[in-house]
């Protein structure tokens, strides 16, 4: 079945879902070093997340959502899932602040600002085509989506949230959240076919055709 996936979602599994909920309880007691931890741990992806929402003030609305994170911490509730989840709200805030005192929508190569949640598909057709992809790739992919599916593969897919917690974040039910998912990564997976597609027509018609004889390259067995 379509909502039958399984989400390719290591952030949170075995020991390293118990090393950061440990992190996340000592930094609550003023653990610096537990802190550091959890920023290393969540800002790669958060600021993927936000490159597509912000673009270049990606660094910037981090910064702000970092700081409010340190502020309220001691008031989180939860273990490293929900923190992550926790966090994310926090940084698509201030990523709708900063598109609202632009008074501009982001740029067409990445924002989002009524996005959702996310969820690989079983076959690992599209989500394996992110893994395939430098990362600037995959965010101009991404950023090509229709605006919930995006939101819902990053924060599902680069952020490595479950269903149900993309689904706090959005305030929305985690069954829409699937449903964008899968569809977000099955257009992920359409848009690299067409994107190879491009490149092998522009390959051909780079190629000498104008009377230059071609050597046939040696065969394997032929250079040994």
């Amino acid at each position: 079945m379509l909502h039958d996936v399984v989400v390719r979602s290591a952030a949170d599994s075995g020991k390293d879902g118990a090393d950061l909920s440990a992190a996340v309880s000592a930094a609550q007691d003023g653990d610096e070093d537990a802190f550091r931890v959890l920023y290393r741990a969540i800002q790669p992806g958060l600021l993927r997340y936000l490159r597509v929402q912000v673009g270049d003030a990606a660094e910037d609305v981090a910064a702000e959502a970092w700081l409010q994170i340190a502020r309220d911490l001691r008031t989180f509730r939860g273990d490293a899932a929900g923190f992550r989840g926790w966090a994310a709200a926090i940084a698509r805030h201030r990523a709708l602040d900063y598109v609202r005192h632009q008074h501009r929508l982001p740029p067409p190569a990445g924002p989002v600002d009524e996005l959702a949640y996310l969820l690989p598909a079983g076959d690992d057709t599209a989500g394996s085509a992110i893994d395939a992809m430098a990362t600037g790739a995959a965010l101009a992919l991404i950023a090509k989506l229709p605006r919930d599916q995006a939101e819902a593969v990053l924060l599902r897919v680069v952020l490595g949230l479950d269903a149900k917690t993309a689904a706090k974040v959005l305030g929305k039910r985690a069954g829409a959240v699937r449903t964008a998912a899968y569809r977000g990564l099955r257009g992920l997976a359409a848009y690299l076919k067409e994107a190879e597609g491009h490149g092998a027509a522009a390959a051909e018609k780079r190629a000498p055709t104008r009377g230059v004889t071609q050597t046939p390259a040696p065969a394997l067995k032929d250079m040994r």
